[in-house]
């Protein structure tokens, strides 16, 4: 997937993740608006793994895990969040978890084939 595939694809899921808000308001579960962008989004013919896992290595060595809240269309990870603001924990989160992806991909295209 290039760049410009990427983003039409980040566009359309942000689009709609704000269908769901819009639709269903505030004050559910997480769980809820998951489900129901999980549910938009394979209606329009995408692929979504729900609360997929995803282990954590160092040095070769699995020290622990994470569940992805969506993953869409493989490459497109989506961590939803239903609280009033966004604070530093959320962003640490998202930054590891970016981190995270990074050294995978650049893991996989240095290992031998």
């Amino acid at each position: 997937m290039n760049s410009d595939q990427l983003n039409g694809s980040s566009e359309r899921i942000i689009g709609c993740a704000l269908a769901v808000a819009n639709t269903l308001g505030v004050g559910f579960l997480q769980k809820v608006y998951e489900n129901a962008l999980a549910h938009d989004l394979r209606k329009i013919g995408w692929p979504v793994a729900q609360q997929h896992p995803v282990a954590v290595t160092y040095d070769e060595v699995i020290v622990g895990s994470y569940s992805a809240d969506l993953f869409v269309a493989q490459p497109i990870m989506v961590e939803l969040k239903t609280v009033a603001s966004l604070d530093a924990s959320h962003r640490a989160q998202r930054l590891n978890y970016l981190a995270d992806i990074r050294r995978r991909s650049e893991e996989a295209r240095s290992a031998p084939t």
